[in-house]
């Protein structure tokens, strides 16, 4: 008798496909940062009144009308930005200092989640910050992190909106250093939004050359230079000396003159402020004049620093009233 006739060749159970609802919303919610709409849930195999039960239950926890959060409300994020597109319908998407934080531009800082809806008659959402726009162009709308989002670019000038000129340059340096966007898409898109709030803010960022600067002390002297009529000087553009590579924080060769930033390792930092002698030594046997600048001479003596630095030879930026008074000299 052959003992092997009666098995069946079957599949074992761990790898048959449950298709139980409860099931198929935990794994659609896996791959949701957790949240998912009710339309999805629907979708999933839920009525109306099974959403109602695990409701009450603790199963399913609502986090905006129409959106919920499967098995816990501790959100990531990332669940709390989706929540709120999905929210907003299918045509919203993650905008303004959301997707700035979303893509790392910005730190998140809490408030609200704001999305960006294209049509007309938007409603507003209570915990929510809600934008319209007509209509989207090419190159301002993708998907990051599994999350509709405004690009790197349109972000940026959805931000050139809300910032003042110095923090609108640290987040296009940041966007910059992450490699997200390049002067090239931030410029494609400048040239087909003309006339749409904060282009000429981007604009003249961009052509004062999305500075390079590598801390919040070089942002501030920069701005004071721009603003004090001087010309843009090289930012953070590596020298060869003796052999040694040396970056200078700001430099008009013309002038051969450097401006460094002194920060705080400059006053705190032993090793710090012995290298920087070093360099200023090096730089000067080459020929450069080096001006240090501290935060209390950048930020509460400006006047005073641009006396320093024009007194100093710092060039002043090119105009026709500049031209006719060197004609004149």
């Amino acid at each position: 008798m052959d003992h092997h006739a009666d098995r069946r060749v079957c599949r074992p159970t761990a790898d048959k496909l449950d298709t139980r609802p409860d099931v198929l919303v935990a794994r659609r919610a896996a791959e949701a940062w957790g949240v998912l709409s009710l339309a999805e849930l629907h979708a999933c195999g839920l009525s109306r009144d099974a959403v109602t039960t695990r409701v009450r239950h603790g199963h399913l926890h609502r986090v905006h009308r129409g959106v919920f959060a499967v098995g816990h409300a501790a959100l990531p994020v990332e669940g709390r930005f989706l929540a709120a597109v999905k929210a907003c319908g299918p045509d919203a998407v993650l905008g303004h200092m959301s997707a700035a934080a979303l893509w790392g531009i910005v730190a998140w800082d809490d408030r609200h989640p704001e999305v960006t809806v294209c049509g007309a008659g938007t409603r507003t959402r209570a915990g929510l910050r809600v934008h319209r726009t007509t209509g989207w162009r090419a190159g301002e709308i993708t998907e990051h992190k599994g999350i509709p989002v405004t690009t790197p670019a349109r972000t940026l000038l959805d931000l050139a909106v809300l910032f003042r000129p110095r923090a609108l340059r640290r987040a296009v340096r940041q966007a910059q250093s992450l490699k997200l966007t390049s002067v090239r898409e931030i410029a494609d898109l400048i040239a087909r939004s003309r006339g749409r709030p904060g282009v000429a803010r981007l604009a003249a960022t961009v052509a004062t050359g999305p500075a390079p600067t590598r801390s919040e002390l070089e942002d501030v002297l920069l701005e004071l230079i721009l603003r004090g009529g001087l010309e843009h000087p090289q930012v953070n553009v590596p020298l060869v000396l003796d052999g040694r590579r040396v970056v200078p924080d700001f430099r008009w060769p013309s002038a051969r003159l450097v401006v460094e930033a002194d920060g705080a390792a400059w006053h705190d930092n032993e090793l710090a402020r012995a290298d920087d002698a070093e360099r200023q030594a090096l730089l000067e046997r080459h020929g450069e004049r080096v001006l240090r600048v501290t935060w209390q001479q950048a930020v509460a003596q400006p006047a005073q620093t641009l006396a320093r630095l024009r007194a100093a030879g710092a060039p002043p930026a090119w105009s026709p009233g500049t031209m006719q008074s060197a004609a004149a000299a």
